[in-house]
């Protein structure tokens, strides 16, 4: 730090009339003259006096709140008009200025106004009124400024009513972007509309969504809070808590609302990020409470103070936490400092504010940093010159560069620079040393289409009159013991994103995500939330997703639902799992299982086939009915056994069809041609003629077993064709899909089942009544057994079919299937078996033959005992009997008639001379 110790012979006035305003030209702040006179608007102090007296007289006051960063501003100002004035941008015109000071008041501020309003070279300021004030000429050709959107409002206004272009570097309501309401106003800094939704991204990108807000109660601040909700509610981040304060420090309730918005923050836990919309006086009054009640929070600065040097050298600051802020992008402003570095060689006597300024100088000297400062801001223009007292000059050439905030200075001269660019697009054709050479809406005009050079790019307003600067995402950081203000990223508006220049940078962005700032803890995958009873969507609880849903990200307002036919999910899924098909593999132990028993009935078959073959002219073999009705019955096990392999493995619509029908018709075939060997063995074997008639009308094999097998292929053709089997997915088990066959029509399954069990039915009762035959060559018990074994598997499978379901369903009917077509196969051939291989020694022709002798001997024995009996009994009972024929035809056919009292007639066989071994010979014709 340099002093410089210098007089300023300015000071030959009054204490008492010093800064106070007497005439029009003791409001003006800072002055120049020049062909062309652009005016200024600048918040060099933060507050307006308030009159004591009462009654309150319409008197401007003076103001209090010395603001080094604005101050620096009206510099800024200047010394791009002098630079303008230096060059030959508008080749021999000189711009001058007049900055009046608006003390953060729109009420001094629309004074300021009045007087840009009054007519040019009026010796008493006079504002002229007018219908049309196309040809007026007012004081001045433009306006820079103001420096809140609250002032900039009111004066646009104003100045609307001459049109006159109104260019401001720091107002940045959206509302300002209307033209209909402020035609006349542009702005060399983006809308809040961009720095919102910027600020929502940074929220966003970081994971918070439980914040509050503080914001400064005037327009700029009530207007940004609204642009800011409803970014906020679009991005699904809630506002925990609003508090506003008094735009006015005079204010009497200040105090208690600094009070009530830090109590606030202490009380809401949860809300670790506040967003701040006030100006530089309120902040700074906000973080000294906050520092004193141990405040540690993530701050979102505004682009009104996040560059503010006299907040980040606040002391402790560092215990309120992190401050993330947005500031407008900026670019060379060395020409600038370097101006600020000879500012004490520059003349003070148009100048109230450097004049100002070094008195304050002085009067603080003797603090140090901060406190000099504060004692800068506490001066009021009435006790200034009352501490100034005798006290030397002394210049301290850092302070102002160290309170430089670049973006602001920027936009500054870059207002000018419009102004200045606009100036020389009128003036190619015009001599604009007259002031009368255009007028301001003419200005205004032009400055729609100007084109400025900003460093290397062009810029430009757009339709609202805003310019598409962007933002640096600016993050106070403690370096050396000091907190500096350095740029973290960029904010690139087209893309909604942040650009990084280096890894350490991302690194510190990064960082911002390891603190929470949410009304809940979020839910993981799996998970979904559910509101609950607060207003705000980001409060809720976690609840699991249920069975089949799931939820593959965090925070998910709802489930995904699984496609419940292919795929699954557990309770708290974070993805759908693809369902287990099962079916009945061939690798599994139960097919293999079943598979080997089936292999095995085809290698009994065959075996009994090649046994039948060899022996084929043995009474056995002959007995049971020759050679090719055993080839068809063996050849139709074969073709069951055959169909359990349809059962088994992936279901085909082949297979569906292909099952049922091969082993309905295969089965009946069986049962067909058993059934005619239970026709002739009864015929064989029976002795009552009336039944014999009737086997002898029903025993017809070949049109028997084509009509019985016939009718089951319409059957099964039927079927087939209206309601055919298909393959079906079911889905009953939550987690897998089984593969199996629909049979289609349950009906159609029935009547085919039912139709073999008739055939079965019929083949028993036939069977049974030969049961007590000739034994060693009777299949009539066999084939009984056979058929009870039949009924009683598929009287059980019926139950255990309707109540099982599974890949292990087909199964069921394979051990039906094995176990009807096993007895039957058992029970029809094996006992033959049996005796050719075993008992060779009776399956000869005389051994059969006896065997037929003996039974026709004891059926014959059994009619002459029978005879006996009656005759004994008729005795005992009285009766008359008549034992001889009747006619002579009842004597050639030799019937008898036995009558006996009280019972029916019997009818009996007389056996001639010879008739057994007649009897034997035709039995043994008949087999």
């Amino acid at each position: 730090m340099a002093f410089v110790i210098f007089l300023i012979p300015c000071f030959v006035v009054g204490t008492d009339v010093a800064f106070s305003c007497q005439n029009a030209e003791d409001f003006v702040g800072a002055s120049s003259p020049g062909d062309i006179v652009i005016g200024g608007l600048f918040a060099v102090h933060s507050e307006m006096l308030h009159p004591e007296e009462d009654p309150i007289k319409p008197v401007i006051q003076n103001c209090a709140g010395f603001e080094i960063q604005v101050f620096i501003q009206t510099l800024a100002m200047i010394h791009a008009i002098e630079t303008i004035n230096n060059s030959t941008l508008l080749s021999g015109v000189t711009l001058g200025y007049e900055i009046y000071d608006t003390c953060a008041e729109v009420t001094k501020a629309m004074a300021s106004a009045l007087r840009f309003l009054s007519k040019f070279n009026s010796s008493e300021d006079a504002v002229e009124f007018k219908c049309n004030y196309s040809d007026y000429i007012p004081r001045v050709k433009a306006v820079t400024g103001a420096s809140y959107s609250e002032v900039s409002m009111a004066v646009s206004r104003l100045l609307a009513l001459q049109l006159i272009p109104q260019v401001s570097p720091a107002s940045s309501a959206e509302i300002l972007s209307d033209k209909i309401r402020f035609p006349s106003f542009f702005r060399t800094i983006p809308s809040d509309f961009h720095q919102t939704r910027a600020m929502t991204r940074l929220i966003c990108e970081s994971g918070w969504n439980w914040i509050g807000v503080i914001a400064t109660d005037d327009d700029n601040g009530r207007f940004a809070l609204e642009s800011f909700g409803v970014q906020a509610m679009a991005n699904n981040v809630c506002i925990a808590f609003k508090e506003m304060l008094p735009a006015y420090l005079s204010d009497s309730t200040f105090h208690t609302k600094v009070d009530q918005a830090i109590e606030k923050i202490v009380k809401e836990k949860r809300a670790n990020v506040i967003v701040v919309f006030m100006r530089q006086f309120h902040v700074l009054k906000l973080f000294k409470k906050a520092i004193e009640r141990n405040v540690n929070k993530i701050w979102i600065a505004s682009d009104n103070w996040s560059a503010a040097v006299k907040i980040s050298t606040i002391p402790n600051i560092r215990q309120l936490g992190t401050v993330v802020g947005f500031g407008f992008k900026y670019g060379d402003i060395s020409s600038f400092q370097e101006f600020l570095r000879n500012l004490h060689k520059k003349p003070t006597e148009n100048n109230k504010f450097l004049r100002e300024y070094i008195m304050l100088l002085s009067v603080c000297a003797h603090l140090e940093y901060h406190d000099f400062q504060t004692c800068i801001a506490n001066q009021s223009q009435d006790n200034l010159l009352e501490n100034y007292g005798s006290k030397p000059q002394i210049w301290r050439d850092d302070f102002l560069n160290a309170n430089v905030e670049p973006g602001f200075i920027h936009s500054t001269m870059l207002a000018v620079y419009a102004i200045a660019h606009a100036i020389k697009g009128l003036c190619k054709d015009r001599d604009c040393k007259d002031p009368s050479a255009f007028t301001p809406w003419e200005l205004l005009e032009e400055l729609k289409r100007v084109v400025v050079i900003d460093g290397d790019k062009e810029v430009k307003f757009d339709s609202n009159g805003d310019m598409s600067t962007s933002y640096d995402v600016l993050l106070w950081k403690e370096i050396d013991g000091h907190m500096e203000i350095t740029t973290m990223a960029e904010y690139d508006e087209e893309k909604g994103g942040f650009i990084f220049e280096d890894e350490e940078k991302k690194k510190d962005f990064l960082a911002l995500k390891k603190v929470q700032s949410t009304c809940s803890q979020p839910c993981s995958p799996g998970q979904v939330k559910k509101v609950t009873e607060s207003p705000h969507t980001c409060c809720y609880e976690c609840i699991y997703c249920p069975e089949n849903h799931y939820s593959n990200q965090t925070d998910m307002d709802y489930c995904y639902r699984c496609n419940n036919k292919t795929y699954w999910a557990p309770i708290n899924s974070s993805t759908c799992y693809r369902k287990t098909i099962y079916f009945l593999a061939w690798t599994d132990w139960f097919a293999i299982f079943l598979l080997l028993l089936s292999a095995f009935g085809v290698v009994l078959v065959l075996s009994i086939c090649v046994i039948f073959t060899k022996n084929l002219d043995t009474p056995v073999v002959k007995a049971s009915g020759g050679l090719t009705v055993c080839y068809i019955i063996l050849f139709s096990h074969f073709l069951i056994f055959l169909s359990t392999v349809f059962f088994i493995d992936i279901p085909t619509e082949f297979k569906c069809k292909t099952r049922q029908a091969l082993f309905g018709i295969s089965f009946t075939l069986c049962i067909s041609c058993i059934l005619i060997k239970s026709l002739k063995i009864l015929l064989a074997f029976s002795f009552d003629p009336k039944l014999q008639n009737f086997l002898k009308c029903m025993y017809k094999p070949i049109p028997t077993v084509v009509t019985c097998t016939g009718i089951q292929v319409i059957i099964c053709t039927f079927w087939l064709i209206f309601r055919t089997p298909f393959v079906n997915q079911n889905l009953s088990i939550p987690r897998a899909i089984i593969l199996e066959c629909n049979e289609g029509s349950i009906v159609a399954f029935g009547i085919m089942l039912g139709y073999i069990a008739a055939l079965a039915f019929i083949c028993f009762i036939f069977a049974f009544k030969g049961r007590k035959l000739p034994e060693n060559y009777n299949e009539a018990k066999f084939i009984t057994f056979g058929m009870l074994i039949y009924f009683i598997a598929w009287i059980v499978f019926i139950p255990v079919y309707a109540t099982t379901f599974g890949k292990y369903l087909p199964a069921v009917e394979i051990i039906v299937v094995l176990i009807s077509n096993y007895g039957i196969l058992c029970c029809t051939f094996l006992p033959k078996c049996y005796i050719i291989i075993y008992k060779q020694e009776t399956n000869t022709k005389s051994a059969f033959l006896k065997m037929v002798y003996t039974y026709s001997s004891k059926s014959a024995g059994s009619v002459a005992v029978s005879r006996a009996s009656l005759d004994s009994k008729s005795s005992s009972f009285r009766a008359t009997v008549t034992d001889s024929c009747k006619t002579e035809n009842d004597s050639v056919n030799g019937n008898c008639h036995f009558q006996v009292p009280g019972q029916s007639l019997i009818k009996g066989k007389v056996l001639p001379k010879n008739a057994t071994r007649t009897m034997v010979r035709k039995r043994v014709s008949s087999i």
